[in-house]
C-alpha cells in the first residue's frame, strides 16, 4: 500500500511511504477465546447493566422487595392474630348473655364481692398460675 504524505506539484518529487510488507504481529492472545468472545458483546453489556440496576438502583430493587415482603408476612401474621382473638371475644361476649356468667366473669376478673362477702387473695411464691 502506497500514499504519498504530501500532494505533488508540478515539477516536484513525490515522497512515499510503504507501509508494512509484513504482518503487524502485536494482536490480542485472548481474542479467539470463547469467554472474550461473549464479554465483549455488547448485548451482554447491556443485560449486564439492566439486571445491576433493577437489584441494587432501582425504587422497585431486590432488595426494598424483600424489606416489603417481611412487612407484608408480618402483617398477615398479626391479622391471623387478631382475627382468632375476635373470634375468642366473641364467644366470650355469647358466655356474657347469661346473668350468672356476667357475676362470675366479675369476681374472676375484677374481685367484686357481695356486700356479706370477704375476698382473701392468696399468692405462693412458686406459684406457676397466670392470672
Amino acid at each position: 500500500m502506497r500514499f504519498s504524505l504530501f500532494p505533488a506539484k508540478a515539477g516536484q518529487k513525490r515522497i512515499f511511504i510503504v507501509i508494512g510488507a509484513k504482518k503487524n504481529k502485536m494482536r490480542n492472545p485472548y481474542k479467539d477465546t470463547s469467554w472474550f468472545k461473549f464479554l465483549s458483546n455488547k448485548y451482554v453489556w447491556v443485560l449486564l447493566f439492566f439486571c445491576t440496576w433493577m437489584i441494587f438502583l432501582d425504587n422497585y430493587s431486590y432488595f426494598d422487595h424483600r424489606i416489603l415482603d417481611k412487612q407484608i408476612e408480618d402483617l398477615e401474621d398479626n391479622a391471623t392474630y387478631y382475627q382468632e382473638e375476635i373470634k375468642k371475644d366473641q364467644e366470650n361476649i355469647k358466655q356474657l348473655k347469661n346473668s350468672e356468667q356476667i357475676e362470675k366473669y366479675a369476681r374472676e376478673k375484677y374481685y367484686m364481692k357481695k356486700d356479706s362477702e370477704d375476698i382473701y387473695i392468696i399468692e405462693f411464691e412458686g406459684d406457676t398460675i397466670e392470672k
